[in-house]
């Protein structure tokens, strides 16, 4: 009997489906345009930094921004390798079809293959998720593994469903499974991320798993509910909500890199020296009182840009962090 996962499509996410369609329609023109280089780097630097921090990891984005630059950075041997194996396997998600067993063992080789031993192997014993409140869920015996994920890919490549909807069941499903011995909640993001993008190529603008690290505890929420009733449809709301939120970011964010914003980047570096200055310097000399629109349109957009560098890349948020204007060379 072929296996079909249990969900329900509900009005709420049929209108989700509607709504998220229209808003991919409001971003195509970024993923074509000449900042499409730019902001496919700054996804892929929210997307890793978030999916990781979600397990623990401690590095920032712009550490994550480092060791993508091939810059050393300061940090646990075990952390600086999971950021290098999710770079490995972000760079090639335009190269797996999502519907392919053999892809998936391949991503979890190259994400894991600096930690684990047998990375890209289904496990051989027994593993849990565990909670504040203790064990939430204790996974499939090792035995039913590769049945299980047989079942489950063999229902992906005959769903009919929207690929919104499939790419949300499987996600669920896969963490239910938790095939790998580690690296499952990564992996499963990472997944629904590649299904994504198989679909719309726009999707490589968007960093969903930023979002989810933001709205954890709703993540881990959604998934032990949809446990316990059987039925993942509840997770399927959770992670349409938490795409529609992602993608209204980035077009948020679009928005702001225009000319308009341009001139408020202009504005600040005509200011700005080589010399060390805070936050409430530059206020000061830009004549701004409004520290969040200065951080918005003016500072964030000036460092992504590496039109300036922060004194303690390593502490973003520091108090005693200042900023000067980047001496480019000669070309």
């Amino acid at each position: 009997m072929n296996y079909t996962p249990p969900f329900m499509i509900t009005t709420e996410i049929i209108d989700l489906i509607a709504e998220i369609s229209e808003l991919l329609g409001g971003i195509k023109h970024l993923n074509e345009s000449h900042m499409a280089m730019r902001l496919r780097k700054i996804s892929k630097i929210k997307t890793i930094t978030g999916t990781l921090q979600i397990e623990g990891n401690t590095l920032t984005e712009q550490q994550v921004s480092a060791v993508l630059d091939g810059k050393r950075v300061l940090g646990s041997m075990r952390e600086i390798a999971e950021v290098q194996g999710a770079i490995e396997v972000y760079n090639r998600t335009e190269q797996f079809d999502a519907t392919n067993i053999e892809h998936l063992l391949d991503a979890h080789r190259l994400l894991m293959g600096e930690i684990l031993t047998r990375a890209g192997e289904f496990r051989t014993k027994g593993v849990g998720v565990y909670g504040e409140q203790g064990v939430t869920h204790v996974a499939p015996p090792a035995n039913q593994v590769s049945g299980l994920m047989g079942d489950l890919f063999a229902w992906l490549n005959r769903a009919e469903e929207h690929p919104l909807v499939v790419s949300s069941v499987f996600h669920y499903e896969f963490e239910f499974i938790h095939p790998f011995i580690d690296g499952n909640g990564r992996m499963g993001r990472l997944w629904q991320h590649i299904m994504l993008q198989n679909w719309r190529e726009s999707f490589a603008l968007v960093p969903v798993e930023s979002m989810i690290r933001n709205h954890q505890q709703g993540y881990y929420q959604a998934l032990e509910q949809a446990g316990k009733q059987g039925d993942c449809t509840v997770f399927v709301s959770f992670m349409l909500q938490t795409i529609r939120q992602s993608i209204l970011d980035v077009k948020q964010y679009g928005d702001h890199v225009s000319d308009q914003v341009s001139d408020q980047v202009e504005r600040l570096l005509a200011i700005m020296s080589d010399k060390w200055v805070s936050t409430a310097e530059l206020l000061e000399l830009l004549e701004l009182s409004h520290k969040p629109t200065f951080r918005k349109n003016y500072l964030l957009p000036a460092l992504e840009q590496g039109h300036i560098e922060m004194m303690h890349p390593d502490s973003p948020r520091s108090p005693k962090q200042k900023y000067r204007k980047v001496v480019k060379p000669w070309n």
